[in-house]
């Protein structure tokens, strides 16, 4: 038996208000949900309030076989209010002075750094600079060759080119959709097409992989000299929540077993898709799927 991957996602844990009730949600989570699927050892840091929504999420991620470092604060457990378009694309409301504002590094955390094979963390959660330093600070310490994967996951006005550039520059595989990557191009002065864009971060930023997706109109990946290009799957669409974490989920088990890139391309493409296919962030996974696959054990 394989030794399982430490992975950790870090940043926002917070209730989806979808239309249809309250969902588990926060890219870190779903991140760590999703690798927890595919086989790793799957860690969630963040923060939650002192109170009931709190004690939900602790004992709906209980549930799902995760290792949980929630710290308690005083402050309200995240939410998020959600509205999803007739194409099924979410728009989001995120509070502002929640719990996840105030993580903290413990001093357990950061011996779970330095143990880290990969670790995924965005914009959102460094919206405060008490939660910022702790992300920064974590990043820091895990070791030279681990994956640290920056979902960019731009969100409101929670971002400005500072917080953009110190986080891949902190990165060494970086994620971004095709509006993201207008966004940043615009805020760094750069011109050119699309892939032009995406081969100027790998090179200015040194990055190992860059991961660009373009919605329905299928996704990217880059690494070294190597290109995967893949359509989007045509699927029945449920809502998009956590589509793009998973993806990433996928992208990242696969970088951590060395996977060829269009191996690693195709797991990030299916299981987005499954995602897709149901309500929420984190669907259960058939035992078909979970098959098909759980390959690190």
């Amino acid at each position: 038996m394989k030794t399982k991957f430490k992975v950790v996602g870090i940043g926002e844990v917070l209730w989806d208000m979808l239309p249809q009730g309250k969902q588990l949600g926060g890219a870190p989570a779903n991140f760590a949900y999703h690798a927890n699927q595919l086989g790793a050892e799957s860690y969630v840091i963040s923060a939650i309030g002192k109170d009931a929504l709190g004690e939900e999420i602790l004992n709906q991620l209980s549930a799902y076989d995760l290792n949980l470092r929630l710290e308690k604060v005083d402050y309200p457990t995240g939410t998020v209010n959600v509205t999803v378009s007739n194409l099924g694309i979410p728009e989001y409301e995120i509070i502002k002075n929640v719990a996840w504002d105030y993580l903290e590094l413990t001093p357990e955390n950061i011996s779970l750094a330095q143990q880290t094979d990969a670790v995924c963390f965005g914009s959102l959660a460094q919206r405060h600079e008490v939660s910022r330093k702790a992300i920064t600070d974590f990043i820091k310490k895990v070791p030279v060759n681990a994956l640290k994967i920056f979902d960019i996951n731009l969100r409101q006005n929670f971002y400005n080119k500072e917080l953009i550039e110190n986080s891949i520059k902190l990165s060494n595989v970086l994620k971004i959709n095709d509006d993201e990557l207008k966004i940043v191009s615009e805020m760094f002065g750069w011109t050119g097409d699309d892939e032009k864009i995406c081969q100027k971060l790998i090179e200015v930023y040194q990055l190992k992989v860059l991961a660009y997706t373009c919605g329905t109109k299928g996704s990217y990946l880059y690494k070294g000299s190597g290109k995967s290009f893949m359509d989007t799957p045509i699927v029945e669409v449920k809502d998009t929540v956590g589509a793009g974490d998973s993806f990433t989920a996928g992208l990242t088990t696969g970088l951590l077993e060395n996977k060829k890139l269009e191996e690693c391309h195709s797991r990030a493409v299916k299981i987005s898709a499954y995602v897709c296919t149901h309500f929420g962030a984190m669907p259960e996974y058939s035992g078909q799927l979970k098959q098909l696959f759980h390959s690190i054990l």
